[in-house]
């Protein structure tokens, strides 16, 4: 069960400090946890955590596809893996050793990535992943998500931990909006009805959830009932929620920090196309590469803002 938090705020701890956190608590614990890092230790908070526990965190240095492999082999050993290094590393440099050391022969390794999309800001294009979760949604056996505040990612690794085989969990580093009330439960492959609606649905993940919430708002205030689903699940997707409010609402629109190829917008789109063809918007980058911005640049300048929610909105209404 899901509290949801009044819009607006923002989380009081950083994301990275709550997976060091998780990291430590796992160690003290003694449930088997590895953390791997490639070489980003201070960029996840996890310098203090390889001081104090020096056998349970391992830098891999910056040599990712090998850490996938180091990950493999613990793995079979019967620990429990956990590799981070930012988004675009972990997808784009890694996928021949993610399909072959992980999904295909069914590893027991979690991928922690982070500094998804435009929030990679000051590393600018060569950090910023557009495409990343439609590259590993295509992996036959794989668990693919997107923490949405500090209160779900904290939520998500404690499932995390005991769930066996490969998972994909896709973050922000830094500070998110506050979508969650503390004590808030979360299903693996269900998404979240954040607020109901009578004439569009807004479907979210990560930062967009945030942005949907505010464009919601203002729809209200023009007289139009919108609906918003956090789908923090890319894969499996909620199917039956998706199809219960595109017969609702009658008009879907999609908001993702993501390439709107292969993401959110396009596993949406496959759900409708199968099951209930209905007319929809996508927001997320169209045919883009970043650059170097502040978060708020970069949201403007790629069209993921609560303004362009609205705007789709508008067209389908």
């Amino acid at each position: 069960m899901i509290k949801v938090a009044a819009p607006g705020g923002k989380d009081s701890v950083e994301m990275r400090s709550v997976y060091a956190q998780f990291v430590t608590e796992q160690i003290a614990a003694q449930s088997g946890i590895i953390a791997l890092e490639a070489d980003l230790m201070s960029s996840m908070a996890m310098d203090s955590v390889q001081r104090d526990h020096p056998r349970h965190v391992i830098n891999c240095g910056i040599m990712e596809a090998n850490a996938v492999g180091v990950a493999a082999g613990l793995a079979l050993t019967g620990r429990r893996p956990f590799f981070h290094t930012f988004t675009a590393f972990a997808s784009r440099r890694c996928f021949d050793q993610l399909f072959m050391a992980l999904d295909y022969q069914g590893n027991n390794v979690k991928v922690i990535a982070s500094d998804a999309g435009v929030t990679a800001c000051h590393n600018g294009g060569t950090h910023m992943s557009f495409e990343d979760m439609g590259i590993v949604r295509g992996l036959a056996h794989a668990v693919v998500m997107e923490a949405t505040d500090a209160v779900m990612l904290r939520g998500l690794l404690e499932q995390l931990i005991d769930m066996e085989g490969f998972c994909w969990l896709r973050t922000i580093r830094k500070q998110a909006a506050t979508v969650y009330q503390p004590g808030s439960r979360f299903t693996i492959g269900k998404g979240n009805l954040l607020r109901d609606g009578q004439d569009v649905t807004l479907i979210a993940n990560g930062i967009m959830v945030g942005e949907a919430r505010q464009a919601a708002h203002i729809l209200e205030q023009q007289g139009i009932s919108a609906a918003v689903i956090d789908m923090f699940t890319l894969k499996p997707i909620d199917r039956q929620l998706i199809v219960r409010y595109a017969r609702q609402t009658g008009r879907i629109v999609t908001c993702e920090n993501h390439s709107i190829h292969n993401g959110l917008g396009s596993a949406v789109a496959e759900v409708l196309g199968e099951s209930c063809p209905t007319p929809m918007r996508r927001v997320g980058v169209n045919g883009r590469y970043g650059q170097v911005g502040t978060q708020a640049f970069l949201q403007q300048e790629y069209g993921l803002t609560a303004g362009d929610i609205v705007a789709a909105a508008h067209e389908l209404l």
